[in-house]
């Protein structure tokens, strides 16, 4: 009768007990406010990423606009070396992404062709990424009138008469600050274009000695 009275008194005295109620309640909502809390973190990252790659394919086709040999005898005339230089501005703006391994840009020159048709005259690239250009490769459009620009069809680019138009294509897989949670393998795509803002000679991309390398897209 004794043990039964003691295992009673103890079993009431537990059941009165709150003292470790709120280690309890800390223990169930602990995993939920670590989920959220990454959550949050993850997404602030991802929104960053995603300005910083429109930032960066905006300024590259602004500066690709304005670059180029000036001459008081000629038109301004572009060279392999001015596109490499504005590929590392690009790779410097995107900082720690580490975009060579995990992204790809493509700059096109967007003309027109001796039929007034649209016109991809060149290409250039960086990144290892394997992806291919949306709306045409180098020299789609060489003939004819049939191909109509780059662009989505509700916002295509074309190209006004005597001069060109930058066109860039960028594609990133975002690299997540948590691997296995939330964002992962998630693609960034921005797109951006500005005209030339000078006369530019449109012949080609000039190569003087020291020769520069090329940035092809293959």
């Amino acid at each position: 009768m004794t043990l039964l009275r003691k295992t009673k008194t103890l079993l009431s005295t537990l059941c009165r007990d709150i003292s470790g109620l709120a280690v309890i309640e800390f223990a169930y909502v602990m995993p939920i406010f670590t989920a959220v809390g990454i959550g949050g973190i993850e997404m602030t990252n991802y929104a960053n990423t995603n300005m910083k790659i429109s930032q960066a394919a905006m300024a590259l086709a602004d500066n690709m606009s304005r670059v180029g040999l000036e001459s008081s005898l000629s038109s301004v005339q572009i060279r392999e070396a001015d596109v490499n230089d504005g590929l590392i501005g690009f790779q410097r703006q995107t900082g720690n992404l580490n975009f060579g391994l995990n992204g790809r840009v493509i700059l096109s020159s967007l003309e027109r062709n001796a039929e007034g048709g649209q016109w991809i005259h060149w290409q250039r690239c960086f990144g290892s990424m394997a992806v291919a250009p949306r709306y045409g490769t180098q020299d789609t459009g060489i003939t004819g009138t049939a191909f109509l620009g780059m662009g989505p069809s509700t916002g295509r680019v074309t190209a006004p008469i005597d001069t060109a138009v930058m066109f860039v294509e960028v594609t990133y897989t975002y690299q997540p600050l948590f691997t296995g949670f939330f964002l992962r393998d998630r693609t960034i795509r921005h797109e951006a274009s500005f005209i030339n803002r000078d006369p530019r000679d449109l012949a080609q991309i000039y190569n003087p000695n020291p020769a520069a390398t090329v940035a092809t897209c293959t």
